[in-house]
This record gives structure tokens, sequence and C-alpha cells, in this order.
């Protein structure tokens, strides 16, 4: 494998790879461990950090040609993937509340009912937020994503995104008042 040790290096694997799929193993070992890593401090589970990661990879191929160099590196593109990647099992794992979870509830009490209405209709409002929006509120509450690494991660601005963030929340304060009264 070759040492990609200047973004030439990696736009030419990135060029190579577009043109030879076999080379995107090179990108596949050069960024394995961060991808990896990056997913493994975000989802506690092995198995799907695992999945998740494969995830990414195949997504990243299959969208290889609709790569553009934009002057950040590949690796945020990567990352970019993967929070999507991430953002999405969230929201199936909040879907997919078992029977037995159901259950459970019945005998709480009407504060513990209300708290759980109240964070399913969080996530309908968060859902219902515009794209640039919703994905700064994912990563940085869900994903616990400092502004600095939001901002390069979207090729934005840490102004733009704190801006976005704001707007968001108060967006969902909006609609929370409405929804409580």
């Amino acid at each position: 494998m070759k040492d990609v040790s200047s973004e030439t290096d990696e736009r030419i694997l990135i060029a190579e790879a577009k043109r030879d799929r076999r080379r995107f193993a090179e990108l596949y070992e050069l960024h394995f461990e961060r991808v990896y890593a990056f997913i493994g401090r975000r989802v506690g589970d092995r198995a799907a950090v695992q999945d998740l990661t494969a995830d990414v990879f195949r997504k990243a191929l299959e969208g290889l040609d609709r790569f553009e160099w934009r002057g950040a590196p590949f690796a945020a593109w990567l990352y970019r993937i993967a929070s999507n990647a991430i953002a999405n099992h969230r929201e199936r794992a909040a879907r997919e509340t078992t029977g037995s979870d159901f259950d459970a509830e019945k005998g709480s009490s009407p504060a513990v009912l209300d708290s759980i209405e109240n964070r399913t209709a969080l996530y309908r409002f968060v859902r219902e937020l515009p794209e640039d929006q919703r994905r700064v509120i994912q990563m940085r509450f869900a994903e616990e994503k400092g502004i600095r690494e939001i901002a390069e991660a979207m090729g934005r601005t840490e102004g733009a995104v704190k801006q976005l963030q704001y707007r968001a929340i108060q967006s969902l304060r909006e609609h929370m008042g409405e929804r409580n009264g």
C-alpha cells in the first residue's frame, strides 16, 4: 500500500480508484482505523460499529464517482457518511421499541409517560428541521461533537454552525412550547 503523505497523493489515489474500483482498497486501508474509531466513540455496540463501518465504506465505494475534491480531505467525506449512518442507526433503534418495553411502560406513572411522549415529539420535530439544522443538532447533541468538528465536517464556518444550531433550537422550543401549552 502507498503511504499517502500529501493532498496530491490522496487525490491521485481517488482518481485511480474512480477508474479502477480495485484501487479503492488502498483508500479503505488508509482510512479504516479512523472511521472505525470515529464510529466506535459514538456507538457502544461492537457489532453495530463493525456493521456501520462496513456500510460507510460500501456507500463510499458506491458513491465514489460523485465525490468531488473541494479542498477537504477524503476522510471528511467518510466522516459525513459515517455521521449519517450513525444518525440512521439511532433512529432505527429508537423506532424498534419492543412490545415488552411498552408493557413495562403501561404501569408507569403519568410523569414518565409524559416524558416518553415529549421525547418522541422532540425526535419527530428534529426530523422535520431543515437538513443543515438537523445535521447540526444530531452531530452536536447525539454525537457530542464540538462546533469546530461540525464546521469541518459540513464545510461551514464555526459562526454558521452556531447560527444553524441557534435557529434549530429556537424552532424546537417553539414546537415543544406549542405542544405543551
